[in-house]
């Protein structure tokens, strides 16, 4: 097995839908890093951002040199999978239903080093085949304080 860091992980979403309304949502969660194969992952526990307990949803981040996927599980089940100039379609299930998303991927800039790093993508939401919204997702990946000795 890969040597495991803890890292935190900082997400910023936004959303732009189709009258220009703007939406943006924030998460910070403890996670853990490994590299393997090329890639580096990233899971870490996401809090249902209605606050009830014991809703979680875990993430696993898969990073590579020229793509990034988002898988989901828990509260929610989700796949998605992001490379520049790109289309991905994939179900997002909640216990109230399931809809097909598809990502179209206009922006992907990923600059990691061993431990920490950033992602950042922009990219055009349909669901159900109806364009919903634009989007963009910042992701910041840094060392938890006792791995600091351990960053890039």
């Amino acid at each position: 097995m890969a040597e495991m860091h803890r890292v935190i992980v900082r997400v910023t979403g936004s959303q732009r839908d189709e009258s220009g309304e703007q939406d943006t949502i924030r998460m910070m969660a403890e996670g853990r890093h490994y590299f393997r194969n090329g890639k580096h992952y990233v899971l870490y526990d996401e809090k249902d951002l209605t606050g009830e307990k014991g809703d979680k949803t875990s993430t696993v981040l898969k990073i590579g040199p020229e793509s990034v996927t988002l898988l989901r599980q828990g509260a929610v089940v989700q796949r998605q999978h992001f490379a520049e100039g790109e289309e991905s379609k994939g179900d997002y299930q909640t216990p109230y239903g399931t809809l097909q998303l598809s990502f179209h991927t206009d922006k992907l800039d990923i600059d990691y080093g061993t431990v920490a790093g950033t992602v950042d993508v922009g990219f055009a939401l349909a669901v159900n085949g109806q364009h919903r919204s634009d989007n963009t997702l910042h992701i910041e990946v840094t060392s938890a304080p006792e791995d600091k000795h351990k960053l890039n």
